[in-house]
């Protein structure tokens, strides 16, 4: 027991957030549960960052009901490829991706050929709650698939690698980006065995890898070194993480995105309980990063003063980013 108390005290000593501070110190503390709704439901996502002016992947229809099943053909139109999800999952649960169409059936991207009836079977079973949270009926969005930009093609195995953001009050904290493997079936959750790759703040450039709770370099699958990438667009996806806070009014949470080969930057999801892998990846904890911003949120209350979306990435940027004499 002594020893498990050192080890905690030691982990505490270089900023790790645990779930209990987590929960209590940031999602109690920041997160009214008014406000939940609008990040825990995807459809509610995407419409407030539409009228925010915020890029989102398209939406092309909703089905809400088993009648409106029969919608699919009409909303799917001529389109090869579009991705099938619920609007109230969690985990990348339910989410079914097709990237082109065979002699009358579809082909998902894992290459697997399904049947238009396949597709809306995973449909009613995403309307009767089987992926929501807390198992509650559910909405299917049938919307754009997003095509990864090139930079990633060395480095992802099929899917669509994400960057994780953790807002606090507007000022990003921490950054991850998020890689599918063959053992993730395609997909970017980590619990699924994807791959987590620190980022520094500063510049977007990508750090060391955690796989399945060990430290790795390189992809399992590409066998390609995931460190050393430059992420274009970093600083707008920044700025896009950052302005997150206005669009939900949530202090605390993750901002999921992803980068389009044609469409570039686009937001995906928020998360208002957003995990805390992200500490490994970056070799850092994340309690140093939050009691900072909080001081300076103290700082500029006493002088009566706000700062922009700018101003905020600049703050971290500067005082998180991986150059020397600095803290990462």
């Amino acid at each position: 027991m002594f020893g498990l108390w050192k080890t905690w005290k030691a982990l505490e000593a270089r900023g790790i957030m645990g779930i209990n501070r987590r929960n209590a110190d940031y999602v109690l503390k920041y997160n009214k549960r008014s406000l939940y709704p609008i990040v825990d439901d995807k459809i509610i996502t995407k419409e407030r960052a539409i009228a925010a002016g915020i890029h989102v992947p398209e939406l092309y229809g909703v089905i809400s009901t088993e009648k409106e099943i029969d919608n699919l053909d009409e909303i799917i139109g001529g389109r090869n490829d579009f991705v099938v999800k619920p609007a109230q999952g969690a985990g990348g649960d339910g989410i079914l991706v097709i990237a082109d169409r065979f002699e009358g059936r579809y082909r998902t991207v894992s290459g697997k050929i399904i049947s238009h009836e396949e597709i809306e079977h995973q449909i009613s079973s995403i309307l009767t709650g089987l992926y929501s949270l807390g198992g509650h009926r559910d909405r299917a969005l049938i919307e754009y698939r997003v095509t990864p930009d090139q930079i990633f093609k060395s480095i992802s195995y099929e899917g669509v690698p994400d960057i994780r953001i953790i807002v606090l009050m507007g000022y990003p904290v921490m950054a991850m980006l998020r890689l599918p493997t063959r053992q993730s079936g395609g997909k970017a959750n980590l619990h699924q065995g994807a791959i987590g790759v620190g980022v520094d703040l500063a510049t977007g450039l990508t750090l060391r890898g955690t796989w399945l709770n060990n430290i790795i370099t390189k992809h399992p699958d590409t066998t390609n070194a995931v460190d050393g990438v430059q992420l274009p667009y970093w600083d707008g996806f920044m700025k896009l993480a950052a302005g997150c806070y206005e669009l939900c009014g949530l202090g605390y949470i993750g901002v999921d995105m992803v980068l389009d080969q044609e469409k570039g930057p686009l937001i995906l999801e928020l998360n208002a309980r957003p995990g805390l892998n992200i500490q490994i990846a970056n070799d850092c904890g994340l309690t140093l990063r939050t009691h900072a911003v909080e001081a300076r949120l103290e700082a500029l209350k006493a002088r009566g003063i706000s700062e922009t979306v700018e101003e905020r990435v600049e703050f971290v940027q500067e005082m998180f980013g991986h150059i020397p004499g600095v803290e990462g």
